[in-house]
């Protein structure tokens, strides 16, 4: 049997721990057998980017750039605890936060729906996608503790040295304050990001913001978002799509009454909050998919969650684990998708979507890892496989 190709690379990007022997697998069992392998490839896993300074994180964000769809292992971000286990010099950056601002992108959340897998929100048939602005506000902000009598002012000092200045409290005693920024360019860069991600989704978006209170900052978000999308309103139109603003506490009782279907886009915090809401109103965060899509349409797909780090001290000792690997195959199959799409490539993307349903397959019809036995309702009775198990048992489908 001939080997499926593509023309133009995939920028592959390893990582860490159990994610990074799954990755391993997934290409040696359901990948490999079937496709020409067609990448290029960048060992993100935290030995390496300790012994580059980081580079190497830079150069995959650079070939994201430049080939314009990529995959990504999940990675160790690390705290003082990892610091000192892996020696390292000095306690480096997120490689998400890395690429997600070279690229300037958004990271959208969605579900892995399967049969015999039910939401939490019976009403809920279709994938919600959580857009999130990962940029600024609160992640990016300045505190200060009050010890004390004081007042707090907010202060902006423009190029021509004029001053605006606005009082924010006067302290009688202790307490706390702080101070948030956002950016024109990257509201905007958020809107596109959303709008062009609607129309390749065909999905509606939802934005909901609270500028009721915050007039000025959140009233920004949604005065820019508004001004975007005139930029988008007539191939929406034509693609029968909608953009709708409400307030986040209005959109929050419309998302649990909905049945989904569409992109919530969110600002930073709320979506870090709702993101994992939904994924574990779906079911599982091992079972949801992430996507960063910049506005000039690179895409970088990867699982949504992190290292699993227990199972990998448990695989290291010689134990067995039981370890999803969905999130990983769907970050695989969707950058195939996306490289069919970009070069009009049917049988690569004929094979990913086999992929797809051989894996969702799998766990309709009762196999699956042990962290969805206690959420499984289909009619069969659900059997626990191990890890590499479980892959092979993709693989008979395919």
């Amino acid at each position: 049997m001939s080997k499926i190709s593509w023309r133009e690379p995939i920028v592959e990007m390893q990582g860490d721990e159990m994610t990074r022997v799954l990755w391993d697998k997934i290409k040696e069992i359901l990948l490999e057998p079937y496709l020409k392998l067609n990448t290029e490839f960048y060992d993100l896993s935290l030995v390496e980017r300790e012994r580059t300074k980081d580079e190497v994180t830079h150069r995959a964000a650079a070939a994201i750039k430049k080939h314009g769809v990529g995959v990504k292992c999940a990675t160790i971000t690390p705290n003082a605890q990892r610091v000192e286990e892996y020696k390292l010099s000095k306690m480096w950056a997120s490689p998400n936060g890395t690429i997600r601002a070279a690229l300037d992108g958004t990271v959208f959340r969605s579900p892995i729906l399967v049969n015999g897998i039910t939401p939490y929100v019976p009403g809920w048939k279709k994938p919600i996608t959580v857009a999130r602005h990962a940029y600024g506000d609160v992640y990016k902000n300045k505190e200060i503790v009050v010890d004390g009598e004081a007042k707090a002012e907010l202060v902006v000092t423009k190029k021509n040295g004029e001053q605006i200045r606005e009082t924010i409290f006067d302290f009688d005693g202790g307490g706390i304050t702080q101070g948030l920024y956002n950016t024109d360019k990257s509201i905007v860069a958020f809107a596109r990001s959303c709008f062009n991600y609607a129309l390749d989704m065909k999905n509606d978006v939802w934005f909901a913001t609270k500028d009721t209170i915050s007039k000025l900052y959140d009233g920004r978000f949604k005065a820019l978002f508004a001004e975007t999308f005139e930029e988008y309103r007539d191939r929406f139109e034509k693609e029968g799509l909608k953009y709708e603003y409400s307030l986040i506490d209005d959109s929050v009782a419309r998302v649990m009454r909905s049945e989904g279907g569409f992109i919530w886009a969110l600002k930073n915090y709320d979506g870090d909050v709702m993101s994992d809401m939904v994924a574990t109103a779906f079911g599982s965060l091992a079972m949801m998919t992430s996507v960063l899509v910049s506005p000039d349409g690179c895409f970088e797909y990867e699982a949504a969650h992190g290292t699993v780090t227990r199972h990998y001290y448990k695989y290291l000792k010689g134990e067995t684990t039981s370890t999803n690997s969905v999130a990983t195959i769907f970050a695989w199959s969707g950058a195939l998708k996306k490289r069919a799409q970009t070069e009009n490539n049917k049988e690569l993307s004929d094979f990913a979507e086999r992929l797809e349903k051989a894996t969702t397959g799998c766990i309709a019809d009762g196999f699956m890892t042990g962290d969805l036995i206690g959420i499984y309702g289909g009619a069969n009775k659900p059997v626990k496989l191990d890890s590499f198990a479980f892959l092979e048992k993709i693989a008979s489908r395919m």
